[in-house]
């Protein structure tokens, strides 16, 4: 049971010698569950939903400023994101300029839900 436990010990520390069979076995388990485990495992997710309402789940899309016209203008803001996400109910929150080096404003991010 000792020498189970010390196996173990070893191997969750990682703590065999390069030039052993151990090593070498760590190593296959190790890619083996890089390049097999699904993708889905770190999709982005929506998240779940228990009672009947929407969830207030918000996100931010990146808008070039040549798209918009006028910032302050919420309804053309709020058209131009719903033909850019698809989301015929889309609605900004928020919308703060990025700026470049020069302080030029070159895109939006627009905070929407």
């Amino acid at each position: 049971m000792k020498s189970i436990l010390n196996i173990m010990k070893k191997a969750f520390l990682w703590s065999y010698p390069r030039n052993t069979w151990q090593w070498d076995v760590l190593c296959v388990l190790f890619l083996i569950f890089i390049f097999l485990t699904p993708k889905g495992w770190f999709a982005n997710r929506k998240p779940h939903q228990s009672t009947g309402h929407q969830s207030e789940a918000f996100s931010t899309v990146l808008v070039a400023a040549e798209l918009v016209d006028n910032d302050r203008d919420k309804g053309q803001l709020e058209q131009r994101v719903r033909v850019l996400t698809g989301r015929a109910n889309a609605q900004v929150m928020a919308v703060r300029p990025r700026l470049d080096s020069e302080g030029k404003t070159v895109a939006y991010e627009v905070d929407i839900r």
